[in-house]
């Protein structure tokens, strides 16, 4: 299988912009984000690109409000963000202003208390003793098994459900450089 894509057109000449929802506004929530949406199509802006969005792992948390990239499920949102049909209004309104929706993927590790550590802990990389373990001194995550189909049939379906689900137009991919292909 071959690793390199093809830029899809939408992208090739896009005008991107990161957003961290929980620091945008004082509310830090997709409602309160979602009243900029106008501003930013005045700036020019073509792309929305969302950091993660799941809800933060609380086991083995790192400072006080923990890691986005500490994901505790793939498929939920977090919280303090707002709720599922908050995320779909939001995109659903991103669409109208023409706006294309990419969300923050993290697909070579999971936090501690994911439900997959206890559902299916052999999808999880482990040391000679058997403790679970990451290998890029990232205390609050677990790395993924990727010698293990099942997991990346998972792990694609978990992004199916947001592409389906939520209507976003795809993913960028942290630290795919961890990911083997052909996991995708």
């Amino acid at each position: 299988m071959s690793t390199e894509f093809s830029t899809v057109a939408w992208a090739k000449d896009a005008t991107m912009y990161e957003v961290n929802i929980r620091q945008y506004t004082q509310e830090g929530t997709f409602k309160a984000f979602a009243k900029h949406l106008p501003r930013l199509k005045e700036m020019g802006v073509t792309l929305l690109w969302l950091m993660p969005i799941t809800p933060i792992s609380k086991k083995v948390r790192q400072g006080t409000l923990g890691s986005y990239y500490a994901s505790s499920s793939y498929t939920s949102i977090n919280p303090e963000f707002g709720t599922l049909d908050d995320f779909k209004q939001l995109v659903t309104e991103a669409h109208q202003l023409g706006f294309k929706i990419i969300i923050d993927w993290v697909a070579n590790h999971t936090g501690w208390d994911h439900h997959w550590t206890i559902e299916h802990p052999d999808w999880m990389m482990k040391d000679e003793a058997g403790n679970f373990t990451e290998k890029n001194g990232w205390h609050d995550v677990i790395d993924l098994n990727f010698d293990v189909p099942q997991m990346r049939t998972a792990l694609i379906d978990a992004m199916r459900f947001w592409v389906t689900e939520c209507d976003i137009d795809g993913f960028r991919c942290d630290m795919a450089h961890l990911v083997p292909p052909p996991s995708f």
